[in-house]
């Protein structure tokens, strides 16, 4: 019995030396703007497992959907390189964010008259949305879409892993123009 409690005892005093061996490579994090556009679940990995400054990729997913039918379905993919020596490194990348809504039509009278002999509004004009179009900074044509993004940040990254963080300017672009001021907040775990 004593036999075991040793093993066990020197098993966990040597896990935070194994902990210290191993790179926090991997990511999971929660981001508020940024390329999955309202906000987005995200998991970021680096390629070469040996070393932190070095290209990697992000995937995500993120949306909403209300009660009166609007809904909008956000996948962020990115690659990614890392610039400097933990736990502070200096991000560059780009990717594109795959995009799927649904707008409920409305409709509503923009101009129109008053009939005093039948006493009722007469619409002369009226305004119908389109469901098929949406606007996130930049008009979007239709659904499914695809928008592009570019990123631009800081990130932390502690040595150990645990709690990271990232602030990121992530300009967005699509057929319709570029938007250089959109940016992004995250908070998340390294692993």
């Amino acid at each position: 019995m004593k036999k075991i409690a040793l093993v066990l005892l020197i098993f966990v005093l040597s896990l935070p030396v194994m902990a210290q061996e191993k790179l926090p490579t991997q990511s999971i994090f929660l981001e508020l703007g940024g390329a999955g556009l309202p906000y987005s679940f995200n998991y970021d990995f680096r390629f070469d497992k040996s070393k932190m400054d070095s290209w990697g990729m992000r995937v995500g997913a993120g949306g909403y959907a209300f009660a009166g039918g609007d809904s909008f379905f956000s996948l962020p993919i990115q690659v990614n390189r890392l610039y400097g020596k933990g736990p502070h490194y200096f991000e560059l990348g780009g990717g594109f964010t795959f995009m799927a809504f649904k707008s409920d039509t409305f409709s509503y009278c923009q101009s129109g008259t008053y009939d005093n002999n039948t006493g009722m509004f007469i619409c002369d004009k009226q305004f119908t949305s389109r469901s098929d179009r949406t606007e996130f900074i930049l008009e979007i044509d239709g659904s499914p879409n695809v928008m592009g993004t570019l990123n631009l940040g800081y990130r932390r990254i502690p040595v150990d892993g645990g709690f990271t963080w990232r602030v990121n300017l992530n300009p967005i672009f699509n057929s319709n123009g570029f938007w250089p001021l959109w940016v992004g907040v995250g908070f998340g775990y390294a692993f």
